[in-house]
């Protein structure tokens, strides 16, 4: 569970470019606008979410938590036990369980290594949008944007982005795959703004002194 888990997160913080295409429905457009122009306006983010995986026909339903610390580029994201640490340059995979530290180079070219430094804007470009639903969710009003992928390579049936209409602040997404298996990652606290130290986003080398440092490039 913990691939998949990590790797649907970094389908959820999938960063791209700045245009935002034609043939949207102007409503949802605007919407999401006034989502991207918010998160891009503070100094950092940091968020605890919910994950969860379900396929009803498979009896199958993982649940798990986790959270994210983001500055610019930066990072710190912990999850299934695991940390993860972008410091701009290189990625440090920090697993207690193994006593195991992983160093790597970040790589903007390679797909493998796309990093949720830019949480919550991943649908800047390559969708378009179209309104769905409202739902109340304990006095909140939810409004529902479709997300359809230009790329018709895309094999997901179904992506939902949901908007809290006050505070213009990303709820969840939904994500329906083929199979009809159905990951959510729900946002359950978003803080902004915070007093992080100088060095939060830096690996700590003699914290893990005792841990096997296994440096891949």
């Amino acid at each position: 569970m913990k691939k998949i888990a990590l790797s649907t997160f970094i389908i959820f913080t999938f960063f791209l470019s700045h245009s935002i295409v034609a043939q949207d429905d102007p409503e949802a457009k605007k919407l999401v606008k006034e989502v991207l122009n918010k998160v891009e306006s503070y100094d950092n983010l940091v968020i605890d979410f919910s994950y969860t995986l379900e396929n009803q026909e498979q009896n199958l339903k993982q649940e798990t938590r986790g959270d994210v610390s983001i500055k610019g580029d930066k990072y710190v994201l912990n999850l299934m036990g695991t940390t993860q640490i972008f410091d701009g340059k290189k990625i440090y995979t920090i697993v207690p369980e193994d006593e195991e530290v992983t160093i790597s180079l970040y790589d903007e070219m390679d797909t493998e290594q796309i990093t949720p430094s830019k949480m919550l804007t991943f649908y800047k470009e390559g969708y378009r949008f179209k309104m769905d639903i409202i739902q109340d969710v304990k006095g909140r009003k939810i409004q529902y944007v479709e997300l359809i992928p230009m790329d018709s390579k895309n094999e997901m049936k179904q992506i939902l982005l949901g908007i809290d209409r006050q505070t213009k602040h990303i709820f969840n997404l939904i994500q329906v795959q083929p199979g009809d298996t159905k990951i959510e990652i729900r946002v359950t606290k978003f803080k902004t703004n915070e007093p992080l130290s100088a060095n939060h986003f830096q690996f700590q080398r003699s914290k893990y002194a005792d841990y096997y440092i296994n440096e891949l490039d």
